[in-house]
């Protein structure tokens, strides 16, 4: 941790995120830490007014992935406020590189309880993870050279992926818009 501030000092987090589960927290840490910020990971929800002061990055890892979607939107915003009242600069969600979800799951509501909480008009769906194997091309989640619909964690045991067109299955989770941006818009 950096030294307190002086009186007259500001300080604020750079990247809070919210996570979706421990392991996940923990690369996302691991990441950041490489990448020379200074990094807290926070096993649950911690109590508002915690002090966070020094960390670059905050880090919440919640055990939120297979809960009913009402208790995952509760638990994450809980957690986006306080790392928001820390003075975060940005927000993530970090959830699971292979989107482990369902039509009902997690992903769609929190990230939409999430756009609601900080104003935003929009956000990315990106679940790449390279270094694990999990990329994206063209809306289509990969795991090593398969399709995860064609890989074996189609059969995940707790949420099984079946689908793997991230347009499609974020569509069937929130009301909101889901399109494509494709890399040649950017490119």
């Amino acid at each position: 941790m950096r030294r307190r501030p002086e009186p007259d000092e500001e300080h604020s987090v750079l990247i809070g995120a919210v996570a979706d589960d421990i392991t996940g927290a923990t690369d996302l840490c691991l990441m950041l830490s490489r990448e020379g910020l200074r990094t807290v990971q926070v096993i649950g929800v911690p109590a508002p007014g915690t002090d966070l002061w020094g960390a670059d990055a905050v880090v919440i890892a919640l055990k939120s992935r297979s809960i009913p979607a009402p208790e995952a939107v509760t638990m994450s915003l809980a957690a986006a406020r306080v790392i928001l009242a820390a003075g975060a600069e940005q927000l993530l969600f970090k959830y699971c590189s292979t989107f482990d979800s369902t039509d009902a799951g997690n992903i769609g509501p929190v990230t939409e309880a999430l756009l609601a909480l900080t104003g935003a008009d929009l956000t990315i769906a990106c679940p790449s993870f390279p270094a694990a194997g999990r990329t994206v091309y063209k809306g289509h989640l990969f795991v090593g050279s398969l399709l995860l619909s064609e890989s074996p964690l189609k059969d995940h045991p707790l949420n099984p992926m079946r689908d793997a067109n991230l347009v499609r299955v974020l569509g069937k989770q929130t009301a909101l818009p889901v399109g494509l941006v494709d890399i040649t818009m950017i490119a």
